[in-house]
């Protein structure tokens, strides 16, 4: 058999066929700029960078330190209702508990009240995939092909609704508020609508079409810790039913840390609270439901102001004021290394 052999022109043209084409880019001859880094420019960035960082770092410290809030933790004061919810048995019995307290000032603007507990992990990557978003989209889905188990369907085949482990751990505590006035006591009025964001009212969760929610959500049955079924999360107003519950989507947007607080209502500024909630005492009434006992967590409720920049947090500020800092000092550190280098060289020019 005869070697085939390739001629020169060949050889020539793959050979061209591998070089990059003649283009400014391909080439590199487009222009580009190469900054000069000089003395004053590097003090300069860095003293203009220390001074923004101090700014804004002082503004949100000063922020978080007008906000008004008080705390209250009442996992001791409903330690007889605690005890009663690690029995199973008693799931279906109420249990109310009221926890005192005093405002020594006035709590002007509009006021947040946050339910908070500690020790309560909801970063874990199981937990966290244990939900089905097109099942709260309303959409008729095959559960068990979702993240859910085993909180997806009872052992008769009846599937839950809302299922996954982030849904039947629902936060079920009731809270009210009643503000003690002379020899009266005036319940404080709450709204519990309008606390999600508008993203997740509206595009992340929705209901079932049906002329109903009792008929949208026939032929399941609610998770094994819930009370209630899901459309009867709150059977005054429809529009804050089933999936859409401000409560539920608020839950449902887990925390990635242990000790967390989410909103659960804001005072509605009426007749004696229209300026805030004045000084005075207070009761918080309670029915307990969500038991913490046996992960040696705790609960409490916070009431609280914001201001522009959020609540009371000031981790943010104290970020920016300590990079300020580092900021500033290593440009004077920078500046006294210059001079000292400097004076270095203008004796050894004398010399």
């Amino acid at each position: 058999m005869k070697n085939k052999t390739s001629s020169p022109s060949q050889e020539g043209e793959a050979h061209l066929s591998r070089c990059p084409d003649n283009s400014a880019f391909k080439q590199q001859r487009l222009p580009a700029w190469k900054p000069q880094l000089t003395i004053a420019s590097v003090l300069s960035s860095f003293f203009l960078t220390g001074a923004f960082c101090l700014t804004v770092g002082v503004c949100l410290v000063l922020s978080a330190n007008s906000v008004r809030e008080i705390q209250v933790d009442y996992s001791e004061k409903c330690s007889d209702c605690s005890k009663l919810r690690e029995n199973s048995s008693y799931w279906n019995k109420e249990c109310h508990c009221s926890v005192n307290f005093t405002l020594k000032e006035d709590i002007l603007g509009d006021v947040f009240m946050y339910y908070g507990l500690q020790n309560f992990y909801q970063n874990h990557r199981r937990y966290m995939m244990s939900r089905s978003d097109a099942q709260l989209l309303g959409r008729n889905v095959n559960i068990q092909r979702s993240y859910c188990a085993p909180f997806s369907t009872y052992g008769n085949g009846t599937p839950m609704a809302p299922c996954g482990a982030i849904a039947n751990s629902m936060f079920n505590d009731t809270i009210d508020l009643f503000y003690n006035r002379n020899s009266s006591v005036i319940e404080v009025p709450l709204l519990k609508t309008g606390n999600s964001w508008w993203t997740d009212k509206n595009v992340k969760f929705r209901n079932p079409e049906s002329h109903n929610l009792s008929s949208a959500f026939a032929g399941t049955a609610r998770p094994p810790y819930w009370q209630k079924p899901v459309y009867l999360l709150d059977e005054q107003d429809e529009r804050n039913n089933g999936y859409v519950n401000d409560d539920f989507i608020i839950w449902m947007r887990v925390s990635a840390f242990a000790t967390f607080r989410n909103l659960y209502r804001r005072v509605r500024r009426t007749r004696h609270f229209a300026n805030g909630l004045p000084a005075g005492n207070y009761t918080f009434r309670i029915s307990y439901n969500f038991p913490v006992t046996r992960f040696k967590g705790r609960k409490h409720v916070i009431l609280s102001t914001v201001e522009w920049n959020g609540g009371s947090n000031p981790f943010l500020g104290i970020a920016y004021v300590v990079s300020g800092t580092a900021a500033t000092l290593a440009g004077f550190v920078i500046t006294g290394i210059h001079l000292k280098l400097r004076q270095k060289k203008t004796y050894f020019q004398k010399q």
